[in-house]
């Protein structure tokens, strides 16, 4: 049936020309390589065939006649060692590292395993077939019609100072969306809806930032106990969109493509959070799926002198070997794959300290950041880091090199804070200015800050204004999973109530806190459905919740369409004020060559805020002047932006401020008060002139005068 060809080691995984599949894989401690071809359904085997050639530690062979849509895996022959951190079991049937399609899902039988797991002990040898219970890989064809898309791989490009980004799971936007057809609800198809990627669109946001889709496995505990992982974060194929997210079978793959186009239709882009901290093949008694089973002691850290036992920087059991150059070649391939061949236009990357790290701890200059930065492919998209693992010296948040983003906690936490009634006004002046402490270094800009308030790990938005404490208990956990410091303020009672003015307050709370993040420098991200108060019932870690708590409930749009009025009026207002969003850091020095500050910190009087000022731990409310004479670039020139007032107030009382003088000002503009936020038609006040600053509010104005710019 299928003539048997040497092949060649260049191209990893299964490349189908039009007249047969070209197998290769990576495994330097291997003894033999098979692949296993399946019928349609990858329930019965076909054919075992012996891959003849072994270059340069990469075993592959030419099956001519082994077409697209063909079903596969590998059996992987060598020693099994445990103490040696080896583990080949050619009974456990692999999938393929570089497999772009997968069928089937995993099913936890004590085949899947290595070892006789019945007996706990990972130094035995296990000869039961995992065949039956594992997922299989698909041959595919990379042909797809980008007809229409732009050029430049397709990638959008939207500059990092304009980018807004918005996180969202493709199953739970849109399971319970009214306008995507019943069948499609969950799927890459249903978020490619256009009603969907309309939404998106009107809400002004520029990039959606996407839950993890590559091929990722439920665990054991959690399918014992009724639940899955939903989120993700728990790969085992690093080419393959997941199936489950597929609306046909075996169709995952170009229905995500199409999804993209969708996006880019649009004017969106589309950013993957990938996981290439780990796999889903956990210690050294998790199960055997790919590459603990086609060459562990290469894809894995291993603790040295004692190779038995996984090094476990992510808290998960094991950590990715990204100091092998064979497994940072796959993770480098990986990417410029979804770039190349799907079109996204960039990566945040989970636990991305553990892709930096060398024997000697995380390094700015490990191979895997310098192997990106000279990429000319990936060194082109956005980068964006988690700054942080589990490991010891795990926390980098300001740590990446020139070219990466990071997320930045630190604003998350003294926003938060402040809110509450924690935080200083003056640790709040370094989170509006652009975090500067953290990132003005190396020639990075304010957007190499990104700024969040509520991300998926953790209280929404509503919640975090709702509840003082967790409510995890649908997780089966004794509600003692997930974070006990949320800085998070109930505004007066637990959760739902009907009392109107705590109701009232937590509304406030919430617009303030959004505008805070859309108004700050840097990069903002906003938590899909926190612009109409989606809730999870105070879950904040609804990892497990494939159902109502993590969907997104769009009866609260309607219900709640001020709230989105809202934060579209203030997205816009980024949009169209570019020193909301400058490219230079804001330091509050005298520019004596332009004779302007950048920023000036503004006491409630009117005057320039003082050192003593800052010293009194009881003052809450201030002002920052953004001057749009300061220089906006580089080049020593005045600017001609606007210049705008922004007034925070976490006082419980009213304040009132009087509005400073400007060179050569007649007035200001109200464009933000968070308590009316029905003001549209921009009421003016004279400079010098007292506002009633609303108790736990937030204003922002801008200079009008026919000197100003």
């Amino acid at each position: 049936m299928y003539q048997l060809k040497p092949g060649t080691p260049d191209f990893r995984g299964a490349t189908w020309d039009g007249h047969g599949t070209n197998f290769a894989l990576f495994s330097a401690h291997a003894t033999k390589v098979e692949v296993c071809l399946y019928d349609e359904k990858g329930e019965k085997e076909l054919d075992r065939i012996e891959l003849p050639e072994y270059t340069n530690e990469i075993w592959h062979g030419y099956l001519e006649g082994c077409c697209c849509g063909t079903v596969y895996g590998f059996r992987v022959h060598g020693p099994y060692e445990p103490e040696n951190g080896h583990r080949f079991n050619p009974n456990k049937l692999l999938l393929d590292p570089y497999a772009t399609e997968h069928i089937g899902r995993l099913v936890w039988d004590p085949a899947i395993f290595g070892y006789v797991m019945e007996s706990m002990d990972d130094t035995t040898f296990d000869e039961r077939d995992s065949a039956p219970f594992v997922p299989k890989c698909i041959v595919t064809d990379q042909k797809f019609d980008w007809s229409g898309q732009p050029a430049r791989l397709g990638r959008l490009r939207v500059p990092w100072d304009d980018t807004i980004l918005y996180e969202l799971h493709v199953k739970g936007f849109t399971k319970l969306h009214p306008d995507v057809p019943e069948d499609l609800r969950g799927t890459y198809e249903g978020l490619g809806n256009k009603s969907v990627v309309d939404y998106v669109k009107s809400l002004g946001v520029t990039s959606v930032e996407l839950l993890p889709i590559h091929t990722f496995v439920d665990d054991s505990q959690l399918l014992e106990r009724g639940l899955v992982n939903y989120w993700g974060y728990n790969s085992i194929g690093f080419f393959a969109p997941d199936p489950r997210y597929a609306a046909r079978p075996n169709y995952a793959l170009n229905e995500f493509k199409d999804m993209v186009a969708d996006f880019h239709d649009a004017g969106l882009e589309v950013i993957l959070d990938v996981v290439y901290n780990h796999t889903a093949e956990g210690n050294e008694r998790g199960p055997t799926l790919s590459f603990k089973g086609i060459d562990n002691a290469s894809y894995y850290r291993l603790i040295p002198g004692n190779e038995r036992y996984y090094i476990n920087d992510t808290g998960t059991g094991n950590t990715v070997n990204l100091t092998h150059p064979r497994v940072l070649q796959m993770v480098a391939d990986s990417l410029r794959y979804w770039v190349e061949q799907t079109h996204v236009d960039g990566f945040r990357f989970d636990l991305g300290t553990i892709l930096a790290r060398e024997p000697n701890g995380f390094d700015n200059r490990s191979g895997f950041l310098k192997a990106v930065s000279q990429d000319p492919i990936l060194s082109m998209v956005k980068l964006i880091a988690e700054p942080w693992d589990v490991g010891l010296g795990g926390y980098q948040v300001g740590g990446f090199p020139p070219g990466w983003t990071e997320w930045n906690d630190t604003f998350r936490d003294t926003v938060r804070e402040f809110w509450k009634g924690g935080s200083s006004a003056e640790v709040l002046t370094k989170r509006l200015s652009g975090s500067g402490d953290i990132f003005n270094f190396m020639g990075r800009r304010p957007w190499a800050s990104v700024n969040f308030i509520t991300a998926h790990d953790g209280f929404t938005l509503h919640d975090l204004v709702s509840y003082n404490e967790k409510h995890n208990e649908a997780n089966g956990e004794n509600n003692e999973d997930g974070n006990d410091e949320n800085l998070s303020w109930n505004c007066g009672a637990e959760g739902p109530t009907d009392d109107p003015e705590i109701n009232k307050l937590r509304d406030r709370q919430t617009r303030n806190m959004l505008a805070t993040l859309l108004l700050s420098q840097g990069t903002p991200m906003l938590l899909a459905g926190d612009e109409f108060g989606r809730t999870q019932g105070g879950n904040n870690n609804a990892y497990c919740q494939d159902d109502e708590i993590s969907w997104v409930d769009w009866s609260l749009r309607e219900k709640n369409s001020d709230l989105v009025d809202f934060v579209c009026r203030i997205i816009r207002m980024r949009h169209r004020y570019p020193i909301l969003r400058r490219n230079l850091f804001l330091t509050g020095e005298y520019n004596e060559a332009l004779g302007v500050k950048d920023v000036t910190w503004i006491n409630a009087n009117g005057s320039e805020m003082e050192d003593a000022s800052w010293d009194d731990i009881t003052m809450r409310c201030f002002g920052m002047l953004l001057d749009g004479r300061a220089q906006q670039s580089g080049i020593r020139q005045r600017g001609k932006e606007a210049t705008m007032l922004l007034i925070v107030n976490d006082h419980h009382d009213v304040v009132q401020f009087t509005l400073p003088e400007c060179q050569g000002a007649c007035e200001w503009r109200l464009l933000v008060d968070t308590n009316h936020p029905e003001f549209k038609d921009e009421p003016s006040f004279n400079t010098k002139e007292e506002y009633a600053v609303t108790a736990r509010s937030l204003l922002l104005f801008v200079l009008h005068s026919d000197t100003a710019h």
